[in-house]
């Protein structure tokens, strides 16, 4: 059973044997994140990936660098808009922060537009792939856009004048712009006005097969047509991104729905926070959208155009497979597939057999997880279903199984998470959807985000009602399951059913249990169960028996978390650490981290799932879940870890850790300073290993092959 601690208290922060460690320990979030997005932006570089591929990335790129802007870059505003002069965990102050945040982020947009403008745009034109402006369309593609403009982009058109009778218009969040001067031949005097691009219509507007134009640039062309009578002088595209993060307070929690409504509507009118403006505009136009929007000069990104990458979506969605990866199919979990019946696996009787560990998305999500819920929809035994949700789509198996086994009269509880970020809307409309099928649907516990992956089903056998449980590292999303890497285990263990089953109560009710055996939980014990079983290996190196941790998350932040690493490798212990996203530990550092690896692996599916591992002297304990190593997951969300208990699962996680840091996989490697350096080459020159490729053609092998 877990030691039950209050948030806070695990461990003091700096002790090491009555030392201190330095200040300088830790890296910063920001920075570190900005790292991970130029990882990504390095995918977009490779030149050994499909050119569609490296087009996808490019638009990741660009859609993770409006997200942070939009919640990181905006909290560091806030902050120092509010005069709070708190040095975050690496030393810097906000203002050094955001400072350090705008020159290294420029660096990348810039280096962004460069690849697609020199690099990408030539190489899909090649392929004949083309992205062309106005001046590149033949006269019969202007005439076929002349018409479109007529009869789909006019009537929603809107310009907004800015004179004494009209004042600067509100521009929203990551919208589209043109900036208009025109002049007015009667009196000469020029005037401002902005127009917005459409959002309803697509980014790159097709002129052909495989051609392409930006929206913007046939709008351009037909200013005349919005302001006859008038002379168009010129026009510069621009967008502004705001602080569009979600704050709900904690005295509307009662109305959570209504209270998060409201916000969603104060969400477009947050402040701006970045000014994307095309490099070929007027001085005059910049300075009036800088003092109008309130910007500061550093906080402007001149930038070839077009701007906003992110509609280059458009174009990895074209039937194009010989510049894509190869299709890839996934299949049917072994375990699973050794009790198919004629139609799908008998998921419930494979479960009775023992645990099942699931790999996605090389494992099937559709014929495991999507399989178990709608199996145990429609089995006349099963009495109910309980399930969290966090992320998912309306049209979801998953929450049509839901409202089928209501309609089928079980008693059916849905945890959903209306404040995932982003998604607050759509979680509303399909709650509400759920609401009406006869779900009972709850929001979790006051100030606490629901973040956990769970999913009970309780069927009656006769003698006994038996608890099936599904426990994920990702979220009950079936297009998600098939980009994210992520692990789950689906077990009718009933140990983990009564942990599942009072985890359950506790969000649903008001129960006040926080114990449990198999299940860490947060924000109650998992960081002082993990920190536990680091001090535990560090006991077990010192008294010269078999010690080692190995980490995999998406980011590792906690500095109590870090500081007991750091620790444990001054004690001699082997940590390894295979992080997707932040890392602000600092590896390789001598004295402190020297035993510390740190690497990174991103390719074409997301790298998702969470395992903690213990050797724990020859009797290895392996942890997988929703949480990972950040104050948010550890204090304020609700998360749940499970310990892995089969040999076979254990090894099999076990050995993957081991491809993952094995020196012939490619990776990028962390180093103390916080500098990543891309390794994916042998000292030959041979490409290494690619982790993911490797796994998808392991389980194009028969079983008994891979035994």
């Amino acid at each position: 059973m877990t030691t039950d601690l209050v948030p806070g208290e695990d461990l003091p922060l700096d002790l090491l044997e009555g030392s201190v460690l330095p200040e300088d320990r830790f890296i910063d979030r920001e920075l570190s994140w900005l790292a991970f997005n130029q990882r990504v932006l390095e995918l977009a570089e490779n030149q050994d990936l499909p050119l569609l591929e490296r087009t996808k990335f490019l638009a990741i790129f660009a859609s993770n660098l409006d997200e942070f802007y939009m919640v990181r870059v905006a909290g560091l505003k806030r902050r120092i808009a509010t005069g709070i002069a708190v040095r975050a965990a690496s030393g810097m102050l906000p203002r050094e922060v955001h400072d350090a945040v705008l020159t290294t982020s420029r660096g990348l947009m810039v280096r962004q537009a460069d690849l697609f403008r020199h690099e990408l745009m030539p190489a899909l034109s090649e392929e004949g792939i083309e992205m062309v402006r106005w001046d590149e369309l033949s006269d019969a593609e202007k005439v076929d856009m002349a018409e479109l403009f007529d009869h789909r982009v006019f009537p929603v058109l809107t310009p907004l004048a800015v004179d004494p009778a009209h004042p600067f218009p509100y521009i929203s969040g990551l919208s589209l712009s043109l900036a208009v001067i025109v002049r007015n031949p009667e009196t000469d005097a020029e005037l401002f006005a902005r127009v917005k691009v459409p959002e309803m219509l697509p980014r790159f507007i097709q002129v052909g097969p495989q051609r392409f134009t930006p929206l913007e640039d046939v709008i351009a062309a037909h200013l005349d047509r919005l302001f006859p009578g008038l002379e168009v002088q010129q026009h510069h595209t621009f967008r502004v991104t705001r602080n569009e993060d979600v704050e709900v307070e904690e005295d509307d929690a009662e109305n959570l729905l209504k209270a998060l409504e409201r916000e969603l509507m104060r969400r477009r009118f947050g402040p701006p926070v970045r000014l994307e403006v095309e490099h070929t505009i007027d001085e005059h136009v910049l300075d009036l959208l800088v003092r109008e929007l309130g910007v500061s000069d550093s906080e402007v990104f001149r930038l070839a155009g077009p701007l906003d990458l992110t509609g280059l979506w458009t174009l990895v969605g074209l039937d194009r497979d010989d510049l894509k990866d190869p299709a890839f199919v996934p299949k049917t979990n072994r375990e699973l597939a050794e009790v198919e019946t004629a139609s799908a696996p008998d998921v419930l009787a494979a479960m009775k057999h023992g645990d099942v560990l699931l790999h996605h998305p090389y494992d099937s999500f559709s014929t495991s997880v999507q399989r178990f819920l709608e199996q145990a929809a429609n089995d006349r035994k099963v009495l109910a279903i309980k399930q969290t949700l966090y992320r998912t789509s309306g049209d979801s198996p998953i929450v049509d199984a839901l409202i089928e086994a209501a309609h089928a009269g079980k008693q059916v509880l849905a945890l959903v998470e209306i404040k995932a970020r982003f998604d607050e809307e759509a979680n509303i409309s399909w709650a509400r959807k759920l609401e009406r099928a006869g779900v009972h649907v709850v929001y979790g516990l006051v100030g606490l985000k629901t973040h956990c992956k769970l999913s009970m089903v309780v069927r009656d056998e006769g003698d006994i009602l038996r608890r099936y449980c599904h426990i994920g590292t990702g979220n009950y999303h079936p297009k998600t399951a098939r980009l994210y890497e992520d692990l789950g285990l689906l077990t009718c263990d009933p140990v983990v059913g009564e942990d599942v089953a009072n985890l359950f109560n506790r969000l649903s009710g008001y129960s006040m249990n926080t114990e449990y055996h198999r299940l860490l939980v947060a924000p109650h014990s998992i960081r002082s169960g993990l920190i536990e079983r680091v001090e535990r290996e560090i006991e077990h190196q010192r008294a010269g028996r078999q010690a080692r941790i190995r980490f995999k998350c998406n980011s590792i932040v906690d500095e109590k978390v870090i500081d007991s690493l750091y620790r444990a490798s001054q004690a001699g212990v082997e940590v390894d650490v295979l992080v997707r996203g932040i890392c602000a530990l600092r590896p390789g550092v001598p004295g402190l981290s020297e035993t510390i690896r740190v690497r990174s692996i991103l390719g074409r599916f997301l790298e998702h799932s969470r395992v903690y591992e213990f050797a724990n002297d020859g009797q290895t304990e392996v942890f997988i879940g929703s949480a990972d190593m950040m104050h948010r997951n550890l204090d304020r969300r609700v998360e749940t870890l499970v310990s892995i208990t089969t040999e076979e699962h254990i090894d099999e996680i076990s050995n993957l850790l081991d491809l993952s840091f094995d020196a012939a996989t490619s990776s990028w490697h962390l180093d103390g300073a916080g500098d990543w350096t891309g390794v994916h080459t042998s000292d030959t020159g041979a490409p290494l290993r690619d982790l993911q490729n490797y796994l998808i053609k392991l389980r194009q092998l028969p079983r008994s092959s891979t035994r």
